[in-house]
């Protein structure tokens, strides 16, 4: 008995660090664990596959599970909250049961940022609603042109494009750690377009003219500053492939798909390969690919998923801008974000101004229009992938035990049943009697 406890004990701590262990239980001697007559066979001992039971995708799986529809879309949403409001920022993220608008994370802007690392720390503290599910708390911090944090001194691309990829290594390590210090945990940071025209409003953000020198300083900076926090990878499929801002339009370009993979998709793959957790979209027309941007596009996301083999988060670049373009067909932001959803993004980016109605959007229509227009199975699975994100963060994120009534299964050994837990476990049922 004591063997079979040590053994078990073995099970829940693979289970609990999620290790790729399998473990083989032998029943060395019949052992009485319920009532009822003893068998008079005598079997041959049963062998238990247990395999391991990852913490976070349980206890995530788990969480799925009690969410309404509602709270599932809402969650998929990033938005911006205007200054340094505490209190609008922790009802933001709230759930929806507690009074808040339940969304799953915040983007920090510059009206967003106090005086001090020390104040910007105790706002996104401050901010944290829930600790078991903490919210995603996402900045653009690229150094050089585009910063939100007045203290970050290191090194953008504007001059990482003609060093070593060591030094911009080097600059994502130190930046990471000013951003974790201050709790971001999600950092739109790592521009991968890749373009050789100084006259391109992007030149001066990206880490190189040419794709294969980019793509050793992406990797990088990404193995730098993903241990501590999360990279993304921006604007997918692109941005270098024409000087128009798709701030103001949807930029577009007829390169063909085979040129893309051999060029522009080079630093994209490197930071894939390198461990990026994050891809941002941009509003993008590759018209050889697809006549809809990149970021409403499903073929893009698929190139992403099964061509590129990315398998973390897909994130929009500001809605907002697709409102922006002029396009007449982009005009209502509803509709968008059934499209962006639909498509394949996981989490959708609103930087909102103070008045939501200036933008002709509300979160409670927003939530309600994406549940009706959109399958439950798309939703499930960009809110199980943002769950699991959001619950890594937590820190008793590996060691949560499943509760038993999950796990435990009435299991035949050798003859007798046993109600101990077992993970995921596989009988040969030649060996029962």
């Amino acid at each position: 008995m004591a063997r079979l406890l040590r053994q078990s004990a073995v099970v829940t701590l693979c289970a609990a660090v999620a290790l790729a262990c399998v473990f083989v239980v032998t029943a060395a001697a019949p052992v009485r664990l319920t009532n009822g007559p003893v068998p008079t066979s005598t079997a041959t001992p049963t062998e238990v596959v247990a395999q391991p039971v990852d913490p976070i995708r349980a206890w995530s799986e788990l969480r799925l599970a009690e969410m309404t529809p509602d709270e599932k879309v809402r969650s998929l949403l990033v938005i911006h909250v205007p200054g340094i409001n505490p209190d609008g920022m922790r009802v933001a993220v709230d759930s929806v049961a507690s009074g808040g608008a339940g969304v799953g994370g915040l983007i920090l802007m510059r009206d967003n940022i106090p005086g001090t690392p020390e104040e910007l720390a105790s706002l996104t503290a401050y901010a944290e609603a829930d600790p078991a599910l903490p919210p995603i708390v996402a900045i653009d911090e690229e150094g050089g042109d585009v910063v939100r944090l007045p203290y970050d001194e290191f090194a953008g691309a504007d001059s990482l494009r003609a060093a070593d990829a060591t030094q911009t290594a080097t600059a994502f390590a130190g930046r990471a750690a000013l951003l974790s210090s201050v709790g971001v945990n999600l950092n739109f940071g790592l521009v991968a377009d890749v373009t050789s025209d100084p006259g391109s409003f992007i030149y001066w953000r990206t880490f190189g003219d040419d794709p294969a020198a980019a793509a050793q300083r992406v990797a990088a900076g990404v193995s730098a500053e993903t241990p501590v926090v999360a990279s993304t990878l921006k604007h997918f499929p692109g941005h270098g492939r024409t000087g128009a801002d798709s701030h103001h339009g949807i930029p577009t370009t007829d390169v063909s798909f085979d040129e893309w993979m051999s060029t522009d998709a080079l630093p994209f793959v490197a930071g894939i390969t390198a461990g990026a957790p994050a891809v941002m979209f941009g509003h993008l027309v590759f018209s050889s690919v697809d006549s809809a941007p990149a970021t409403l596009s499903g073929r893009w996301h698929d190139v992403l998923r099964t061509d590129l083999g990315f398998d973390g988060l897909a994130i929009t670049d500001d809605m907002l801008m697709l409102q922006s373009s002029g396009i007449a067909d982009l005009s209502d932001p509803y509709a968008n974000a059934v499209s962006a959803l639909s498509a394949g993004n996981d989490l959708l980016l609103y930087v909102l101004p103070a008045d939501m109605t200036t933008v002709g959007i509300d979160l409670t229509t927003l939530s309600a229009t994406l549940v009706a227009n959109v399958s439950a199975e798309r939703i499930d699975e960009s809110a199980l992938r943002v769950l699991m994100f959001r619950r890594a963060l937590a820190p008793d994120a590996l060691t949560w035990r499943p509760p038993c009534d999950v796990l435990c299964t009435a299991q035949q050994v050798g003859g007798f049943v046993s109600t101990r837990p077992v993970m995921l476990v596989r009988q040969d049922a030649s060996s029962l009697s």
